[in-house]
C-alpha cells in the first residue's frame, strides 16, 4: 500500500479504467450522470472519491460544475490527463473530513465507495462532513451492494466473484465487526501477484440511521439508478437523502418543542 495514496496507489491507477472497464460503458455511465444531473439542477456537485472522473467528466459535459474530493493523488493524475479534466476542482485528502469553499446542491459517493471507510466512526463523520457542505434541500446519494450474507454458510467467511484459470477474486466477512476485503489473485506469465483492499460493509437501516444523526431524512430509495423498486431481493440500493430546507428545521423544531406528531 501506498502511504500517501492509500490502497489506490501508482500500480492501481495505472490499469483502474481498464480493469473496470464495463463500468465506464455508456449504458452503465448515462444512468448515474441523468440522475445526478436532475438533482443537481442549477447548482454544483461534490464528488467523494472522485477517482479517475469515471462520473465527474461526463457530468461536467453536462453543464454541471464538480469538485472532487480523493485521497489518490495517482488516480487525480489520471483525471487530470483526460479532456475536461483540468476544469474538475479536486481536494486531496479523506471525504470523511476533507473540507471545501461553497456548498453544494448534491453530493454523491457512486460503486461501494462509502464502504472505504473502514470504521463505523468514520462513515457517521462522512455523513456529518457531506451535511456541512450541503445547501438547505440538497441532497447526498450513495450507490452500494447489499451484503452478500445469505451465500455464507455456517463456517464460511468467502464469497468468491470470479474466477478464471489465471485470475481469482474474492470478498472475506467477518460479521462479527462488518470488515470485510476485496481479494485478488492473479497470474500473469506464470508469476503470481495478490492485491487485498479493506472495507466496512454497511445495511440500508444503518446508513438512515447515520443520516439521522446528521441532520438528513431519506428521501427515496432505489435497486438502481433506472429506479427500479428496491426490494429484499435486490443486490445494492442507490439511496438520497435531503438537507432540510430552513422553513422546514423551524416547523419540525416547533413540532418537537410543542409534542405534535
Amino acid at each position: 500500500m501506498d502511504d500517501t495514496d492509500g490502497y489506490f496507489g501508482e500500480s492501481v491507477a495505472a490499469r483502474y479504467d481498464e480493469s473496470s472497464a464495463g463500468m465506464f460503458a455508456p449504458d452503465a455511465v448515462d444512468p448515474v450522470v441523468g440522475f445526478l444531473t436532475e438533482l443537481a439542477g442549477d447548482g454544483r456537485a461534490l464528488e467523494l472519491g472522485v477517482g479517475t472522473g469515471r462520473v465527474a467528466l461526463p457530468l461536467a459535459r453536462r453543464g454541471v460544475a464538480v469538485h472532487g474530493v480523493d485521497m489518490s493523488r495517482a488516480m487525480v493524475a489520471r483525471l487530470r490527463a483526460k479532456p475536461g479534466g483540468d476544469a474538475i476542482g479536486v481536494t486531496i485528502g479523506d471525504f470523511a473530513t476533507a473540507k471545501v469553499d461553497g456548498t453544494f446542491s448534491v453530493a454523491y459517493l457512486v460503486f461501494n465507495t462509502i464502504m472505504n471507510l473502514t470504521t463505523q466512526e468514520a462513515q457517521v463523520a462522512c455523513f456529518r462532513n457531506v451535511a456541512d457542505h450541503l445547501e438547505p434541500g440538497g441532497t447526498f446519494v450513495i450507490e452500494v451492494g447489499i451484503p452478500d450474507l445469505r451465500r455464507l454458510p455456517p463456517g464460511q467467511n468467502a464469497v468468491p466473484f470470479h474466477t478464471s484459470p489465471t485470475r481469482w477474486s474474492f470478498d472475506l466477512y467477518d460479521v462479527a465487526t462488518q470488515a470485510m476485503s476485496s481479494n485478488y489473485v492473479e497470474v500473469v506469465d506464470g508469476r503470481g501477484s495478490y492485491w487485498s483492499v479493506p472495507f466496512r460493509y454497511v445495511w440500508p437501516a444503518e446508513l438512515d440511521l447515520m443520516a439521522q444523526l446528521a441532520g438528513l431524512r431519506l428521501r427515496e430509495r432505489w435497486d438502481g439508478w433506472t429506479r427500479k423498486p428496491f426490494t429484499s431481493e435486490s443486490e445494492r440500493h442507490v439511496s438520497v437523502w435531503e438537507k432540510p430546507d430552513s422553513d422546514d428545521e423551524q416547523q419540525q423544531r416547533i413540532r418537537q418543542r410543542t409534542g405534535a406528531g
